[in-house]
């Protein structure tokens, strides 16, 4: 579970933004709050966590880059070990709007919980070095040091681990994380720690192509159905659809693909060749995957009774397909737990499918693991009191000033239960709304 999560010095953020999951003390509902321990004991005060929080703003402000600084810094913490190689740049985007921040490290920090421990990490990073990283759990309630850095110089907690992790921090490179060293080196805190974004964190950018899921799951049954079942979600007229996948021997040329690039099926051809020579080559066997998906939908025969036709999966709308390759995502972070985070989530589809969507992470009970879905949208239907609560409504603003964006929330302003706060948002009462000038016609 995600407690909370800031960035500064990223693209459009120039100063610290915050995202806070943990709940403010208002009285709507409560039972859709996700509840934990910070002590592992029943009779502790229990820290109340949000399902769901929605980001708003105008075109540009930037609310999609707090995605982007998310996706970003988990995707170097679990590839830094294997991609910071000597002289590689870190790929880090600081805010370019002004003579100092260019050249100031970007920061990142996540507070989270993993297998009932409450977590601390965070790191800072110019280009070409990492210039402090550090990590702290709780295991019994009360934060711990586990390593803080500060360059090339390590500081570690006096305890039986501490020698290995010195021996550790020396095979660190300025550009690397010790986090990701570490995993690799089999230091149990870090492991533990790191699971967690392993584990736990999804991004919609990683289920856009439909061919590609149905190959993922081809032998997962109930995947399968739950991307059949949002398919009908999407589109009444769906009665029902089927999968087949194909995995064909690739032995030759001529079972390729016609359409490849001649640069990758010469190195396919060249791949084969060396399987077929290699010791035991009845064993390895290059195969090519293919899926195809079919739609039944209800229809009126000759004789004037229904039936079902078939409909390729190119004959769908944008929004169904769109639905269906999420499916995947959202199914496994209910299933399993974790996060799962989405640009523009009603982008191609309705607004009713997108409250559903979002009321899946609301309910308790089609979310007892305590998933959590963080997303950015255009979609004012969703700034309704009986749908969200403030807390889980956040906004991105742009200066016109100094072009440097700010993330804030709506219960920073004085709100009351029964206000209308989409008629309010839209009036420029919280900002991050486009300064237009419409011309009323007559």
């Amino acid at each position: 579970m995600l407690i909370e999560f800031r960035v500064s010095n990223y693209r459009s953020f120039r100063d610290e933004a915050v995202l806070s999951m943990e709940a403010a003390g208002i009285g709507s509902f409560k039972k859709s709050l996700i509840k934990f321990s910070p002590t592992g004991k029943t009779t502790s005060k229990p820290v109340r966590l949000l399902p769901s929080v929605a980001i708003y703003g105008k075109n540009g402000g930037g609310k999609s880059n707090i995605i982007r600084a998310f996706w970003l810094s988990v995707q170097f913490i679990r590839n830094a070990q294997r991609t910071q190689h000597e002289n590689a740049v870190i790929p880090i985007h600081p805010f370019m709007l002004d003579d100092d921040s260019r050249t100031k490290p970007t920061e990142f920090e996540f507070v989270y919980v993993y297998n009932g421990i409450k977590y601390y990490y965070g790191f800072a990073a110019t280009k070409d070095q990492i210039t402090r990283e550090y990590l702290y759990h709780a295991p019994k309630g009360q934060k711990s040091l586990v390593f803080f850095r500060k360059g090339q110089r390590f500081e570690f907690r006096e305890n039986t681990e501490k020698k290995k992790r010195q021996l550790i921090s020396e095979a660190v490179a300025a550009n690397q994380l010790y986090f990701a060293v570490a995993c690799t080196m089999n230091e149990k805190s870090c492991i533990d720690a790191m699971r967690w974004f392993r584990e736990c964190i999804f991004f919609s950018r990683d289920y856009t192509d439909i061919p590609e899921q149905l190959l993922n799951y081809s032998e997962d049954s109930n995947m399968l159905q739950a991307i059949s079942n949002y398919a009908k979600m999407a589109d009444v007229g769906i009665r029902d659809m089927q999968f087949e996948v194909k995995s064909t021997e690739l032995s030759d040329t001529e079972n390729l693909p016609s359409d490849l690039p001649e640069g990758i099926k010469t190195a396919l051809v060249q791949f084969i060749k060396a399987l077929s020579d290699a010791p035991n080559s009845s064993e390895n066997k290059l195969k090519m995957g293919e899926v195809s998906a079919t739609s039944y939908h209800q229809g009126i025969n000759r004789e004037g009774k229904t039936g079902l036709y078939e409909l390729p999966l190119s004959d769908e709308s944008d929004g169904t397909r769109k639905l269906m390759a999420l499916a995947p995502a959202i199914e496994r972070v209910l299933n399993c737990g974790g996060v799962l985070l989405v640009d523009e989530l009603e982008k191609e589809m309705h607004p009713m499918l997108v409250e559903m969507v979002v009321s899946k992470f609301q309910s308790p009970n089609s979310n007892p693991n305590c998933a959590q879905l963080i997303f950015t949208t255009h979609n004012t239907e969703l700034l309704n009191m009986e749908i969200l609560r403030k807390d889980q409504l956040y906004f991105v603003d742009k200066s016109r000033k100094d072009g440097a964006s700010t993330l804030y929330s709506i219960s920073e302003f004085s709100t009351t239960t029964n206000e209308n706060v989409r008629k309010s948002y839209l009036m420029g009462k919280y900002g991050a709304t486009p300064d237009l000038m419409i011309e009323e016609v007559e």
